[in-house]
């Protein structure tokens, strides 16, 4: 069941004639997550298209302030918490998506470290990275349509401002791969 919607960029914003693009779509999610602060528990979205939400789902669409004048494009619908007892990697494998939901994002905070360095074997590696100089709290938003599309942001807590946010679609590779697998047929 869907939780939350981020609020929308403004209408027009899109790079399509008025309609949001994915890049829209993951800047309103960065954003929204930017608002709660950090050291919050991953979220997961649906991205369904806004028409088909309107005429499938009236009242839902109409609890999200989903009016008729605003452009199609997609919407973002927060999932369910997801289970911090499982492994990432394991509840992406055991994701896949109905049709009527177009793509996904997923907004994940992790710590990047300088270099290759790997923790000690036995180590608790979150414990481990919290103790490493040169280590930079990051919040990363991943975007995947099923035609492939994907988009993603970057922000950095040591750069916590909206104009300091990364975004492209090859930003984070392998999260958008991993995001991709959950929207298979």
């Amino acid at each position: 069941m869907p939780v939350t919607r981020p609020a929308r960029s403004a209408p027009g914003s899109g790079q399509d004639g008025g309609v949001p693009t994915l890049a829209d779509v993951v800047h309103d999610i960065e954003r929204h997550a930017a608002s709660g602060g950090w050291d919050q528990p991953p979220a997961l979205y649906a991205l369904v298209p806004t028409g088909r939400l309107r005429e499938e789902q009236p009242e839902l669409a109409a609890q999200l302030g989903l009016a008729e004048s605003e452009p199609d494009g997609l919407t973002p619908l927060r999932q369910d918490r997801l289970p911090a007892d499982v492994p990432l990697e394991t509840l992406l494998e055991r994701i896949a998506w109905p049709e009527s939901v177009a793509g996904c994002a997923l907004v994940l905070e992790r710590i990047m470290l300088d270099g290759a360095d790997e923790p000690p074997d036995g180590a608790d590696p979150a414990e481990w990275a919290a103790r490493q100089p040169g280590r930079e709290d990051v919040r990363m938003v991943a975007a995947v349509l099923r035609d492939g599309s994907r988009h993603s942001a970057l922000r950095m807590r040591a750069h916590d401002s909206d104009d300091q946010v990364l975004s492209g679609p090859d930003l984070i590779p392998a999260l958008t791969a991993a995001l991709a697998v959950t929207l298979r047929d």
